[in-house]
C-alpha cells in the first residue's frame, strides 16, 4: 500500500491490510504482545453478527443511502405467545443468507431516534451535511521512524480542514472519561497528524458524541473539541508509541510476559500492617 488517500477501499481491506493504525497503537501501550496477540487470534463470527449499535449510527448518519444494504428492519413480534417467538424464528431464518444485520423494531425506533437527535443539534447537522468524504483511508510514511502509518476518518470536510468523529456514548457525563479510557486525546493527534502530512494543513477534530440513554425523554447530542493540553499529550503518546512499534517490528521482539499490581487501595493497606 502506497502513501496517498483511497476514497473505495473496503472496511475489511483496511483493517486487514498493512499499516499502523491508533488501535494498534492502543495494543502497543498495553503490550507490543497484544498487538501481536490481536493480528493473530480468532474472532467469533457468531458476536460479530450481533448488531453493534454504534456501527448501525455510523452508517445512517455518514452512509445513509448504503444503510438498506447492511441493516433489516424486523418487524415487531409477540414474544410473550408461542406464536410470536415462531414468527421471529422464522423471519430469522429468511434473512439469514442475507449477510445484513437485523434490527429488532425497538432497536430500530430507538436508532431512528437518535439520528433525529444528532440533526436536531445545529453545529453535528452542519458538519454532516457539509461537504466531504466519508470512510476513505489516508496512508503516510512516518518521518521518523519510516513506518506505514493509516487512519479512516468517519469524515472530513473538503472546504475547510476538519475532521468529524462520530462517537456513540453509554451516558454523556461519562463522556469526558471516555477520552482517557479509550485514549481519544491519542487518535485526535495521530489523525490530525494524517491530515496534515497528506494535504498539508493542519486540521481541527471535531467529535460528535451521541447518547443512547435517554435524558429528560431525549437523546442527548454534544460536539467537542479537545482542550489543548490534552491534544498536547495524545502527540507525545501517539509518538511514543509509534516509537515502540518501530523498535519491536525492526528487533522482532515483541515482549509477551507483563508486570501486575495488586489495586492501588490493597496496596495502601498494607501499611496498616507495617
Amino acid at each position: 500500500m502506497k502513501p496517498g488517500i483511497y476514497h473505495d477501499l473496503s472496511n475489511e481491506a483496511y483493517h486487514s491490510g498493512p499499516g499502523i493504525s491508533k488501535s494498534q497503537l492502543d495494543d502497543i501501550a498495553v503490550d507490543p504482545s497484544c498487538y501481536l496477540w490481536r493480528k493473530k487470534a480468532p474472532e467469533d463470527e457468531e458476536k460479530k453478527s450481533a448488531l453493534n449499535m454504534g456501527s448501525a449510527l455510523h452508517c445512517l448518519l455518514l452512509e445513509p443511502n448504503e444503510f438498506d444494504k447492511r441493516f433489516i428492519m424486523a418487524p415487531e413480534f409477540n414474544r410473550r405467545t408461542n406464536q410470536g417467538k415462531a414468527d421471529e424464528q422464522e423471519f430469522l431464518k429468511s434473512v439469514s443468507t442475507m449477510g445484513m444485520t437485523v434490527l429488532d423494531a425497538e432497536q430500530g425506533r430507538k436508532l431512528g431516534l437518535m439520528r433525529e437527535s444528532v440533526m436536531a443539534h445545529h453545529s453535528a447537522r452542519f458538519l454532516l451535511e457539509a461537504d466531504g468524504h466519508c470512510e476513505s483511508s489516508i496512508y503516510w510514511t512516518d518521518e521518523e521512524t519510516t513506518e506505514l502509518c493509516r487512519i479512516r476518518p468517519d469524515k472530513f470536510l473538503t472546504n475547510t480542514p476538519v475532521i468529524v468523529d462520530i462517537k456513540k456514548v453509554c451516558d454523556m457525563s461519562r463522556f469526558s472519561r471516555h477520552i482517557e479510557e479509550f485514549r481519544y486525546h491519542v487518535q485526535d493527534a495521530y489523525y490530525r497528524e494524517g491530515f496534515r502530512n497528506h494535504f498539508g494543513e493542519y486540521p481541527q477534530f471535531a467529535f460528535i458524541a451521541v447518547s443512547e440513554s435517554i435524558d429528560c425523554g431525549r437523546y442527548p447530542v454534544r460536539v467537542f473539541r479537545l482542550h489543548p493540553d490534552d491534544v498536547e499529550v495524545g502527540h507525545s503518546l501517539c509518538r511514543q508509541n509509534l516509537n515502540t512499534y518501530h523498535q519491536c517490528r525492526v528487533s522482532d521482539c515483541w515482549g509477551g510476559i507483563e508486570e501486575i499490581s495488586r489495586p492501588q487501595w490493597a496496596r495502601k493497606q498494607d501499611n496498616r500492617y507495617e
